[in-house]
C-alpha cells in the first residue's frame, strides 16, 4: 500500500471515528454524568439513546439511494454530525437531546454507509480489498478517545464541557480527512436491473442475524459505563471500562477479516457471536473488576469485528452492489438498535438492575447465531459456496 492509498484509509478511519466513535458511542461515556447531574432515570436515558438509532435507521436507508454527489453529501453530513455533538452540551431539555440524537443518527448512518462503500470500491479498484477491515478501527479509536477524555473533561467542569471537548476533537478529525481526501473521487454507482436483487439467498439469513446482533449488542454498547458506574466497589473504573472496549475494537476488524480469509467465513462469524455472548453475560455472573474489564475487552473485540465481517461477507456475495449491501445490512442493524435500549430500560425498571437486560441481550445474540447456522444449512447456494471456498478479496 503506497502513501496515497494509506492517506485515503486514514481519512476513512477518521470519518468513522467522528460518526461512530464520537457521534454515537461517546453518549455511553457521558450518560452516567448526565443522569446524575440532570436526575434522569435509566428509562429516560434509554429513550434519548434510542433517538440515535432511529436516526441511524433513516440515514442508513437513505444512503442506499445516494448514487450521485456522494463525496459532497458525505462532507455535509460529517459537519452536521459534529454540530449535533456540540449542541448536546448547550441544551438541557430531554426532547431536544432526543432530537439531536436523531440528527446524529441520521448523519452517522449516511457517513457509515458512504464511507464504507466508497472505500471498499476504492480499494477494490487497486486490488487492496484485504485492507478494508482497517477502516472499522475508527469506531474503536473514537470509543477509546471518548472513554479517556470524557472523565477528564468532566473533572474540569461537567458533562457539557465533555461535549464541547469532543466537538473540538471531531472537528480536528474532519479537517484532516478533508485534506487527505481532497483528490478522492467516488466511483459511479449504476443502478442494476430490477432482477438483480440483493436480499435473496443466504443474504436474507445474514441480514436477519445481523439485525438481532444489533438488538443484542447495543444494550451493552449503551449502558456498560452506567452499569459499572452504578456499582460502588468498581465505580472508579467506569470510564476505563469504555477505554478497554475501544482498545479491543481498534485491531478487531482487521484481525477478524484476516481470520475470514484464512478459514471458513461463516465459522469465524459464528465464533465471534459465541465470544460476544460470553462478553455480555459475564457481568451478570460476577462484578469484580477483572471480569468486568474482560467483558469489556471481549465485547469491544467482537462487535466491531461482526460489523466488518458481515459487511465484507455481504459484499462478497454481491460485489457490484456494495452500497446496497451495506445499506440493507446497516438498516437491519439499526432496527435492532432502536429496540435494544428501550427494552433494556423497561427491564431495568422492572427488575431494578441491569442483569435482566444483559440476560435478554445474550439470548438475542444466541438466537442470531442459531439463525445464521440454520440459514447456512438451508440456503447453501452456489454463490455462497464460492465465497466459502475462496479468500475475501
Amino acid at each position: 500500500m503506497n502513501r496515497k492509498h494509506f492517506s485515503i484509509m486514514i481519512g476513512a478511519i477518521l470519518f468513522l471515528t467522528i460518526a461512530m466513535g464520537i457521534g454515537r458511542f461517546s453518549f455511553t461515556s457521558v450518560l452516567p454524568f448526565l443522569r446524575e447531574s440532570e436526575n434522569l432515570s435509566v428509562q429516560t436515558g434509554s429513550v434519548i439513546a434510542a433517538g440515535n438509532y432511529i436516526g441511524y435507521l433513516v440515514g442508513a436507508f437513505a444512503a442506499g439511494w445516494i448514487v450521485k454527489y456522494q463525496k459532497s453529501i458525505l462532507g455535509l453530513n460529517v459537519f452536521l454530525c459534529i454540530l449535533s455533538v456540540f449542541f448536546m452540551g448547550v441544551t438541557d431539555h430531554v426532547s431536544i437531546w432526543f432530537s439531536l440524537r436523531i440528527v446524529s443518527g441520521i448523519t452517522g448512518g449516511i457517513i457509515f454507509v458512504l464511507t464504507s462503500s466508497m472505500l471498499m470500491d476504492y480499494l477494490a479498484k487497486y486490488q487492496l480489498g484485504k485492507w478494508s477491515g482497517y477502516t472499522f478501527s475508527g469506531i474503536g479509536l473514537g470509543i477509546a478517545i471518548s472513554g479517556l477524555v470524557v472523565p477528564l473533561f468532566v473533572s474540569y467542569g461537567n458533562w457539557r464541557i465533555a461535549y464541547f471537548g469532543l466537538t473540538a476533537i471531531a472537528a480536528f478529525c474532519m479537517v484532516i480527512t478533508f485534506i487527505l481526501w481532497r483528490n478522492l473521487r467516488a466511483e459511479p454507482h449504476i443502478k442494476s436491473p430490477k432482477s438483480d436483487k440483493v436480499l435473496r439467498g443466504f443474504m436474507v439469513w445474514l441480514t436477519i442475524a445481523y439485525g438481532l446482533e444489533g438488538l443484542g449488542y447495543i444494550i451493552t454498547g449503551t449502558f456498560l459505563v452506567d452499569l459499572v458506574h452504578s456499582i460502588p466497589s468498581i465505580q472508579q473504573y467506569a470510564g476505563f471500562s469504555w477505554v478497554i472496549v475501544g482498545l479491543g475494537a481498534i485491531p478487531s476488524a482487521p484481525l477478524w477479516i484476516w481470520l475470514m480469509t484464512t478459514y471458513k467465513p461463516t465459522t469465524i462469524l459464528s465464533i465471534a457471536y459465541i465470544i460476544q455472548i460470553v462478553a455480555v453475560i459475564l457481568p451478570v455472573l460476577t462484578t469484580n473488576i477483572w471480569t468486568v474489564l474482560l467483558s469489556a475487552l471481549l465485547f469491544g473485540s467482537t462487535f466491531v469485528g461482526l460489523v466488518a465481517m458481515s459487511t465484507s461477507y455481504g459484499r462478497q456475495l454481491f460485489p457490484k452492489k456494495s452500497a446496497s449491501v451495506v445499506s440493507i445490512l446497516t438498516t437491519s442493524y439499526a432496527i435492532g438498535q432502536i429496540i435494544g435500549p428501550i427494552a433494556a430500560g423497561i427491564l431495568v425498571k422492572q427488575y431494578g438492575s441491569y442483569n435482566a437486560a444483559l440476560v435478554f441481550a445474550s439470548i438475542i445474540i444466541l438466537f442470531a447465531l442459531i439463525l445464521l447456522r440454520v440459514g447456512l444449512l438451508f440456503q447453501k447456494s452456489p454463490t455462497t459456496q464460492a465465497v466459502e471456498s475462496t479468500s475475501l478479496e
